[in-house]
């Protein structure tokens, strides 16, 4: 296949689209897209990919209707559950990135459970971003840089780009090299702000929860098709 991103990020997008084209409720394109989670996990693997981080829930959806969100928290629930199996099934490291102080006790609790026992696991590292903002992570970032400085006798002056990056929610992992946003929305949307900084970007018309295995290899050859250097990119082949 060529070269192969050793992180990928994905902005899933589409669950509600995907069920209004089928006059289906927007509940059952998000079950469907929680599917397709999974496909995408096993995807990444046999493709090669050793991290794969996916934005789940954003500091700005609980602004959705509330039956929309309640829908949301009993799929993250019922996923985290399920997933506690799969992830020793797959070998798979699953962590969570974003506050999820805001979350129910019970959710936080099968999120530390289920990040307990996958820490040891060998096989792909899944990123579930949950309650994640990326300007919220920076601010949570500088504010544990800026401690940690003080607690050391040091000034904010002082303050580095190691700092912080040493105090985000992703601290450990590498930056992803592509990023991945379906159903033909082209921004951010206040994700991964920071460790995206040269990031390859990926849009796709498709839909979320039609995205598997045939379309992530699609991503990674438009990655592989783009000679990178530290600091921007080379030259593009057409």
């Amino acid at each position: 296949m060529g070269k192969v991103p050793q992180h990928v990020a994905i902005i899933m997008d589409g669950n509600g689209r995907w069920a209004k084209k089928r006059g289906l409720p927007r509940n059952m394109g998000h079950k469907q897209g929680s599917a397709a989670v999974r496909k995408v996990c096993e995807a990444a693997w046999d493709l090669g990919i050793k991290y794969l981080t996916i934005y789940a829930f954003s500091t700005e959806n609980w602004a959705r209707p509330k039956d929309e969100v309640d829908a949301l928290m009993k799929l993250l629930r019922e996923y985290m559950k399920t997933s506690i199996k799969e992830s020793s099934e797959n070998n798979m490291r699953v962590r969570v990135i974003g506050d999820i102080s805001a979350l129910s006790e019970d959710l936080q609790e099968s999120i530390r459970e289920l990040m307990r026992v996958s820490a040891d696991n060998t096989g792909l590292c899944f990123q579930i971003a949950l309650n994640y903002g990326g300007r919220d992570e920076l601010i949570r970032s500088v504010k544990s840089a800026v401690k940690g400085l003080a607690e050391a006798g040091k000034t904010v002056e002082e303050l580095t780009e190691a700092d912080i990056s040493a105090n985000l929610d992703t601290k450990g992992i590498p930056d992803p090299d592509l990023l991945i946003r379906t159903s033909g929305e082209q921004r951010l949307s206040n994700f991964l702000l920071w460790q995206l900084a040269y990031a390859e970007f990926y849009f796709t018309d498709t839909l979320w929860p039609d995205f598997g295995k045939k379309e992530l290899a699609k991503a990674i050859e438009h990655y592989g098709n783009r000679e990178r250097r530290f600091g921007g990119l080379v030259n593009e082949t057409k």
